[in-house]
């Protein structure tokens, strides 16, 4: 085949490809436009999941005819020269590549105005031009894209349901406006309520202000401050406690000079100076953003400029895990602060406990029904309990009888030691009620379903609107697990009933966790893979905590369980529920061999 010049319509598509790769892609190609235009206000319209519509509206400087007609022209940009720097980008585009894309693969209208100037528009279809004509426009410019991929088909097949895609369009949105909150933004995405973020002007105050907007006030109260500088490096943003993780890195907020980032060097920073503090499957959430001479940084590595390449990669490495070691090291006496009880969750016959004459929570061993926690299924037998003390706890079985011996103590209130005919056990009594919670819901599941357990009163979760859609999205599919809920308004789930197995338990904290699992459910992802999340989420916050005191009685029938459950030596996060000692090795501590 004889080499050839592509015609320019293909060549504006290969670029597409390149450059619009979802709904969300052209959001942002089109957004960060009118960020350089000098906007100070933005609005977004969003129409099934950005297929049919996208329409990006701004107040900034506008474009003249002339510049209008230049626009749609492939690597035209007027934010460089001939004698720019391309080592020292400042904007946020700069290929002059999106709008011939945009237009090669859909229909596409610019109407733009300069400040006492007239406005104009222009519209390319499927990379055919049309000319200049009068228009209507009070200021700045509008953007319009309908029938994205209209022109290449092929390309329809590969998107993902409106709903995603209308979610990935918004967070775009949302990592924008919090690189910029001296601007105001409004997003309005198919039949959702419209979501606006007023200008909040520059500094850090106006940064945290609009960190609260984006990740809620309960964010910002259990999160910490990071401020670090170091060889012309700057870090500034605010870090969530490691109790506030969450189930998946949507969390994350990471900027490079004001351009939002997902780069994998920063991403792995992050993950790094959380390491010691989150457990594995659990990702921080944060703010952070990084400011330094434009010439150490390149950000023309990606087409769609979303990865950067440090010149000094290990500074900025180690500069943001050592600040963020720093920031929640100098904190570590603080906690999350806990979302409110959900003081409803109780058989709807059973009376509210009132508490127990005389006892004193400084005092006592042990809370009294209705503030201890709930007695687990394994132990329904048992009263809440005193402490279980070595020389108070009569041997209920004999070691040699069992594989994991007879119970002889609990430590700490967390962990039980049991006596076996070879040396000694030491159990996690919350690893191992939560592998026996889960493997008893995986046996409710396939036995024809798990029992509920009606709420007194029905607890409203408030959430953000993707995660609220999400969770009424798979309402079916929780009710096989017993959990049953329902839409409550935008941004709200009301929950009804609970498995009856978790007892008493955090509903919303619950729920919340099940959020941020299911936005990571992947549409190809086997059904039984998923509800498996789904189960081993509840029995984490079904199974018997740490600092719980159990009786001999409880804690032996603890271990009988465990013997008798597959898979009881490690918890649902892969960690061990029990470590075993041999004689020989308590000898050899001892110097006894």
């Amino acid at each position: 085949m004889p080499v050839c010049l592509l015609p320019p319509v293909v060549v504006d598509r290969i670029a597409a490809g390149e450059v619009v790769e979802r709904p969300a892609s052209v959001v942002k190609e089109l957004v960060e436009n009118a960020l350089d235009a000098g906007a100070s206000r933005i609005e977004v319209i969003v129409d099934g999941g950005g297929r049919r519509l996208i329409r990006v509206g701004d107040d900034g400087a506008g474009m003249t005819p002339a510049d209008l007609e230049l626009a749609v022209e492939r690597h035209a940009t007027s934010k460089l020269t001939a004698e720019s720097d391309l080592l020292a980008i400042s904007s946020l585009g700069f290929r002059g590549e999106a709008l011939p894309s945009i237009g090669s693969v859909a229909r596409l209208l610019i109407t733009s105005r300069t400040s006492g100037g007239e406005a104009h528009a222009i519209e390319v279809v499927a990379g055919n031009k049309s000319g200049l004509r009068p228009a209507a426009l009070s200021a700045g410019t509008r953007v319009e894209v309908r029938d994205l991929f209209f022109a290449t088909p092929a390309r329809l097949k590969f998107l993902k349901t409106e709903r995603a895609e209308t979610a990935a369009a918004v967070d775009v949105v949302k990592r924008l406006a919090m690189s910029r909150p001296d601007i105001a933004f409004t997003v309005v995405a198919d039949e959702r309520d419209p979501v606006s973020y007023a200008a909040r002007g520059t500094g850090v105050e106006a940064r945290l202000a609009r960190v609260g907007d984006i990740l809620g006030p309960d964010f910002r109260a259990n999160a910490v401050p990071v401020l670090a500088e170091k060889d012309g490096v700057g870090l500034a943003g605010v870090a969530g406690l490691p109790a506030v993780a969450r189930g998946n890195a949507l969390a994350q907020y990471l900027f490079v000079n004001g351009r939002p980032v997902k780069d994998k060097l920063l991403i792995g920073a992050l993950r790094a100076a959380y390491a010691d503090l989150v457990p594995s499957g659990r990702f921080a959430a944060a703010a952070l953003w990084i400011e330094l001479d434009p010439r150490e940084v390149d950000v023309n590595v990606h087409p769609a400029k979303t990865e950067v390449r440090f010149r000094d990669a290990g500074l900025v490495r180690g500069l943001m895990v050592s600040a963020l070691r720093a920031a929640l090291g100098g904190e570590s006496h603080r906690s999350a602060a806990s979302p409110r009880p959900v003081d409803s969750l109780r058989p709807i016959s059973a009376p509210r406990p009132t508490g127990i004459a005389g006892w004193r929570a400084d005092v006592s061993p042990a809370a009294p029904p209705g503030f201890a926690e709930a007695r687990q299924a394994s132990f329904a037998a048992f009263a809440p309990s005193a402490d279980a003390r070595a020389d108070a706890a009569p041997p209920l079985a004999e070691p040699a009888s069992h594989p994991l011996g007879a119970a002889r103590a609990q430590l700490h209130s967390t962990y039980i030691v049991a006596e076996t005919a070879e040396g000694l056990v030491i159990v996690d009594q919350h690893a191992a009620h939560e592998r026996l919670v889960y493997e008893r819901l995986k046996r409710q599941l396939a036995g024809g379903g798990i029992a509920r357990q009606m709420l007194l009163v029905p607890a409203v979760v408030e959430f953000d609107p993707d995660d609220a859609a999400r969770l009424a999205a798979r309402a079916d599919a929780l009710a096989t697990f017993g959990l049953v809920l329902e839409s409550f308004g935008p941004g709200a789930v009301m929950v009804r009933e609970v498995p009856a197995l978790l007892g008493e338990t955090d509903v919303v904290k619950l729920v919340r966790d099940l959020a941020d699992h299911l936005a990571e459910w992947d549409d190809a992802l086997p059904l039984e893979r998923r509800l498996l999340h789904v189960a081993a989420t509840m029995a984490c916050h079904g199974s018997v905590r740490a600092g719980r005191r159990l009786r001999p009685e409880e804690m032996n029938a603890l271990l009988r369980e465990m013997e008798a459950t597959p898979n009881a030596g490690q918890c649902n996060h892969g960690r061990p529920t029990y470590v075993a000692l041999s004689l020989a090795e308590i000898e050899r501590l001892f110097g006894r061999r």
